[in-house]
């Protein structure tokens, strides 16, 4: 239980003390310190539980297996990760005067903030405090959205706390319905909403209203995910806000929204006898296949990039859905791939708008001579994204379709298929427009800074490495991630 607590205090501490910090060299350096402190207690948690078993603490209201540790991995991985970058990142916008001092310091506050409150989603037991931490995650970020404070930020912001609060009143309801579904069994215990109770009851569960408490979450915690057609907040957040927050809503918080649906999953699965896996078949094709048109017409590279997250979601949930050992196998690795992969992303456009001062593609040409490192890295991260081989992406969507077929899924596997290719060529059509031709007159061919290109191999090597090898251990990884989901106990 001291490795939670640690877990959870770190980001909030780092946060409160950076804000108070007025030398602006002190305080990014203090945050990165604080990150890689959390990157540290996380992953020795992580492998605490994954070499053991299952923590569980506060009279039952703390709960971490390998499928909390898998996620919390992810955050504190591209929680550093961003930190890192966000020295460089933030250096710069207060140089070229877009923020002051105190924007500067309430910036690294409400980072550490946000990322303690995926923490805590990934270390509670209780179905009720799932919900409050996920609320809390979009309580927070919004003030990352809007950071920059002019009017498209602001709408930004409004729009995603409009639809994050609809779509978080459905999974209320949803968890009050899995209540009701117990009433039967715990009678008014104060641990029934507990999820390894509720689990371990599954099969005693009534069918009727697990499956109405279902479609709640699924549609409530979706909207949260960006699955379609929930997801129209997230291509402007995704955009308005800060590179660095970018990278986290896109890397970790979908997860952690993902994270919310797939607790539900593993008790509906049972109840319902397998039939919730059509569900989220349904909705992540349907998140696939709406993205192709939104990318083909692009005019904004960070809306493009926003897009395809709504895409990268899609997958992990159909390869959820599609279900087996393969799979499983596929739709897990997709969520660490998807992570590192469209971190690296969000870090390279970032580079690049502020080095063009636009996110407006026809604006962009040129970026292999103008950024030397960003623009090779870029181009490998665009290849990469789109699942082209040998890069991470490749790997694990090859998995998932592998996984399809074999579980008899033909047709939606060739739907999956086909959408793939459109977006690729879609996103790859565009990428080279920006990467190659001639760029601006004038424009000095030198990075922007040391720290956000220092950042940019932190996630590269993962998306190389990754596409020619998956090491043994992390193979293991995801196989006791898989038993979770398959109602295990791991």
């Amino acid at each position: 239980m001291g490795w939670i607590w640690m877990l959870l205090v770190i980001p909030v501490a780092t946060g409160l003390i950076a804000w108070r910090i007025k030398n602006s060299n002190i305080c990014e350096k203090f945050q990165v310190a604080g990150a890689f402190l959390m990157l540290l207690v996380g992953i020795t948690l992580a492998v605490h539980v994954l070499t053991g078993s299952p923590i569980t603490g506060a009279n039952g209201l703390v709960y971490v297996d390998a499928l909390g540790a898998f996620n919390l991995s992810l955050i504190v991985l591209v929680g550093f990760t961003s930190s890192v970058y966000s020295v460089g990142y933030m250096r710069h916008e207060l140089r070229k005067d877009a923020i002051t001092g105190r924007h500067f310091r309430q910036y690294y506050l409400w980072f550490h903030l946000f990322l303690a409150t995926m923490l805590a989603v990934s270390v509670v037991n209780n179905l009720g405090l799932l919900w409050v931490g996920i609320e809390l995650t979009t309580l927070v970020s919004a003030l990352l959205v809007a950071f920059y404070r002019k009017g498209t930020a602001l709408e930004a912001a409004w729009k995603y706390l409009i639809m994050g609060s609809v779509g978080i009143a459905f999974a209320l309801l949803g968890i009050i319905f899995i209540y009701i579904s117990g009433i039967g069994v715990f009678g008014e215990h104060p641990g029934a909403l507990n999820w390894t109770a509720l689990s371990a009851a599954s099969e005693r569960l009534n069918p009727q209203w697990i499956m109405i408490a279902f479609i709640f979450v699924l549609v409530g915690f979706g909207t949260k995910a960006g699955l379609a057609p929930m997801h129209f907040w997230l291509p402007d957040a995704h955009s308005q806000a800060p590179s660095p927050i970018s990278a986290v809503l896109s890397g970790v918080l979908l997860n952690t929204a993902l994270y919310g649906i797939f607790r539900v999953f593993i008790i509906a699965n049972t109840t319902l006898q397998g039939k919730a896996d059509d569900f989220l078949i349904l909705f992540g094709l349907f998140s696939i296949g709406i993205t192709v048109p939104f990318i083909l017409v692009q005019h904004d590279l960070k809306r493009m990039l926003a897009y395809s997250s709504v895409e990268h979601i899609g997958i992990i949930t159909l390869g959820v859905g599609i279900g087996g050992a393969i799979g499983l196998y596929g739709a897990l690795l997709h969520m660490f791939n998807h992570s590192m992969a469209k971190s690296l992303l969000f870090f390279s456009a970032g580079n690049i708008n502020q080095k063009y001062h636009s996110k407006r593609i026809d604006r962009i040409s040129g970026v292999l001579n103008v950024l030397p490192v960003t623009g090779p890295i870029f181009l490998i991260a665009a290849f990469a994204i789109t699942g082209a081989p040998p890069f991470n992406v490749f790997i694990s969507e090859f998995t998932i379709m592998l996984g399809g077929f074999q579980g008899g899924r033909i047709g939606v596997t060739v739907s999956f298929l086909l959408l793939v290719v459109m977006i690729f060529a879609g996103m790859i059509y565009y990428t080279i427009k920006m990467v190659f031709g001639e760029p601006p007159a004038k424009m000095e061919k030198k990075e922007i800074n040391g720290w956000s290109t220092a950042a940019l191999f932190i996630p590269l090597v993962v998306v190389v490495v990754f596409g020619l090898y998956v090491p043994p251990f992390f193979t293991d990884v995801i196989h006791q991630v898989s038993q979770v989901l398959q109602g295990g106990n791991r």
